[in-house]
């Protein structure tokens, strides 16, 4: 077993109380021994077994049937699951020998193995696997990777294998501060790269040192340096370089993120699932799992549940060790996290929200309708000239165009773009020259038209927007469709729902600051509710719906972070999970959409956006809607949560997912690549 670390036993596998090897060795030998073999006898125990107590059984199983336990294991089992427990059965420095050694035997190179191993492990675990491959194998590693690699992938990965990196608590802050000022120096303020300078402290200093350098990057350069290693260097060596500072950062973030990624979409990566749950079940795999479930919203043992199948899932559960979805099973670490993320939302609040369309210097409104009538006169439309002139106008500057134009040539702009453009583009400019409040009743009368509702796009609006926002939709729409939002919400939707949205479209939202007390109270309310779902006392449960509502929906955000705060402390669990866990349908996505809302806005219009261009076809209603509706509000700040979320820009996923003139017009909203 691992030694524990500040007191702490981090692993998902320990010791075996009571321990008998002989009596460990005899049961695998029968597990194994006539027609078949009993696979579940096999997996029950060696995943109940420490890597420690697995070699004397290995041990013990030789002195008495005189045959080696891991060729039978082979013999007996087959495909993933021999593989799994065959990994588990050799000790961590020769498990990590074995993959390496298959990472560069034969034709091709598995970097991907060479980089997530070398890149993680400390100079203890480095040394032992040194050491591990030349008994196993007669061969020195070092030669092994200097022949198979090349460049300056190579260099680094001969600079890990040292396993010299600096272990010195102690921090020097001239030191972090030179640092820094070389790496800016090295990459983006040089023509071309120095890779050397970037190989020698990335792959040298300490972790505690390297994490306040990669802060002080970011004073200097204005961005992350995984941003700056993305646009200097390429290919392996860039992969390796962000694998070492995401180490640095976080070894449980950087293991949950590559498990994520090994189960996520078609198919399974199973050698890396296989690789990081027997080499991290008795390190720091209680740590990756709460990684796993804050970043990602499920538990690592619903996503493998749900992504394996046989005694090979059976087994990689038990390496697990504890589904964090379960009830009672929410990590403390992982609250004080959620806890700790409600704090973060405060502060983001207070961030200066900034819009990516602003008014345009030098305007003249007759100037632009004058323009416009151009761009649409005669044969043919020049989009370009209409999608330059609108999208680079405020709000109110169109505004002014509409009067000029009617003024000028005795026609209504907007009949005239409607029956010039048409597709996408025309949906999008005829959007931007509607006041906000104009397209927000439009949006949602067309999402209560016809047969079926956009639930989705009621959702998005009615819990994104402020009282005063509401006020003017509210007026908006009964002038535009002589019919007031409220008995249209309520002929067009119905039960709790309903309320959720009626009590949203009222725009009655407390405006104040927290107050701490009656905080208290409403998380006391929320977590009786928990607590009468769970128990599943019937009587009680048919308020749940609306005693969360009146919370949801009349409280300031700035109170509702505090509330949402205290239901962490109070109960061990954050409301978001809570919610998804308890409710459905609907009622459920409207009181997400809430919470995603107060805990930060623009990261929810960020997943409203990715979700919208992800996979096969895009949402344009959804797309076009957030791009018109926050481009003078948020849309700054949402390109940021966007790229911090999903490691791509705005920009570009929108530039890779539409074409034409309707690509032209989001992109010139959008304001530029991140």
């Amino acid at each position: 077993m691992a030694p524990q670390q500040g007191g702490r036993y981090r692993g998902s596998i320990k010791d075996y109380p009571n321990f008998d090897p002989n009596q460990d060795a005899d049961a695998l030998y029968k597990a194994m021994k006539g027609l078949g073999s009993d696979k579940e006898a096999i997996l029950e125990l060696i995943t109940s077994r420490s890597n420690r107590q697995r070699q004397e059984i290995v041990h013990t199983y030789k002195t008495i049937y005189g045959k080696d336990l891991i060729d039978d294991l082979k013999y007996e089992l087959t495909g993933k699951f021999e593989r799994l427990i065959v990994g588990l059965m050799r000790p961590l420095a020769y498990f990590d020998a074995k993959e390496i050694k298959d990472s560069i035997a034969g034709a091709g190179t598995d970097e991907k193995c060479l980089i997530e191993i070398l890149a993680s492990r400390t100079n203890e675990q480095i040394h032992a696997l040194v050491a591990a491959y030349k008994d196993a194998y007669d061969r020195d590693l070092e030669t092994d990777v200097v022949r198979d690699t090349t460049g300056h992938f190579k260099k680094m990965l001969v600079v890990l294998l040292q396993g010299e990196r600096e272990e010195d608590d102690v921090v020097s802050e001239d030191l972090v501060e030179q640092d820094a000022k070389d790496l800016f120096e090295a990459g983006e303020q040089k023509w071309g790269t120095d890779e050397a300078q970037f190989i020698y402290i990335l792959g040298n200093r300490s972790r505690q040192h390297l994490q306040l350098v990669f802060d002080e990057y970011k004073n200097l350069a204005g961005k992350d340096i995984e941003e700056s290693i993305k646009s200097e260097l390429s290919g392996d060596f860039q992969k390796l370089m962000l694998a070492v500072v995401k180490c640095m950062r976080s070894t449980k973030e950087y293991f949950a993120k590559r498990l994520y990624k090994s189960m996520k979409g078609m198919g399974t990566a199973d050698n890396t699932l296989i690789r990081i749950m027997v080499s991290r079940s008795e390190l720091d795999m209680m740590d990756i799992r709460e990684a796993f479930r804050t970043k990602y919203e499920k538990s690592l043992y619903s996503m493998i549940k749900n992504d394996t199948s046989g005694e090979y899932k059976k087994a990689l559960l038990k390496l697990c060790g504890g589904d964090d979805d379960a009830a009672g099973e929410f990590f403390p670490e992982a609250a004080q996290v959620a806890y700790q993320r409600w704090e973060l939302s405060a502060v983001a609040a207070r961030a200066e929200l900034k819009g990516t369309v602003r008014p345009a210097a030098s305007f003249h409104a007759d100037n632009d309708a004058k323009a416009l009538r151009k761009a649409m006169k005669g044969f043919g439309t020049d989009e370009d000239g209409i999608i330059d002139i609108i999208t680079q106008r405020s709000n109110a500057q169109r505004q002014e165009i509409l009067k000029a134009f009617k003024t000028h040539f005795g026609r209504d702009l907007m009949a005239d773009l409607k029956s010039e453009l048409s597709g996408t583009l025309g949906k999008l400019i005829l959007g931007l020259m509607m006041t906000p409040a104009q397209f927000d009743a439009k949006q949602l009368k067309k999402a209560m038209e016809g047969a079926g509702t956009d639930e989705k796009a009621l959702i998005e609006i009615l819990a994104t927007r402020n009282n005063q926002e509401i006020q003017a939709i509210n007026e908006a729409f009964q002038e535009a469709f002589h019919k007031t939002l409220e008995d249209s919400l309520s002929s067009d939707t119905s039960g709790h729902f309903k309320r959720i949205l009626v009590s949203l479209a009222v725009g009655n939202r407390d405006e104040g600051d927290e107050d701490h007390a009656k905080a208290l109270e409403d998380a006391k309310v929320i977590a009786d509710i928990l607590e009468i779902s769970d128990t599943g006392r019937s009587g009680d449960s048919m308020s749940l719906e609306t005693r969360f509502m009146t919370i949801l929906c009349t409280r300031s955000y700035p109170h509702l972070r505090r509330v949402f705060q205290e239901f962490v402390k109070q109960t061990n669990h954050d409301v978001e999970h809570t919610i998804k866990k308890e409710m459905s349908g609907d009622v459920k996505d409207a009181m997400v959409a809430i919470v995603k809302s107060v805990r930060n806005k623009p990261a929810f219009f960020a997943e409203r956006l990715y979700k919208s261009m992800k996979g096969a076809g895009t949402d344009e209603k959804t797309l076009g809607r957030i791009m018109i509706s926050r481009s003078e509000t948020d849309l700054l700040n949402i390109r940021q949560a966007f790229k911090e979320a999903y490691e791509k820009s705005l920009h570009h996923c929108i530039e890779s997912e539409t074409s034409g003139d309707y690509r032209k017009a989001l992109l010139a909203l959008c304001g530029g690549d991140d």
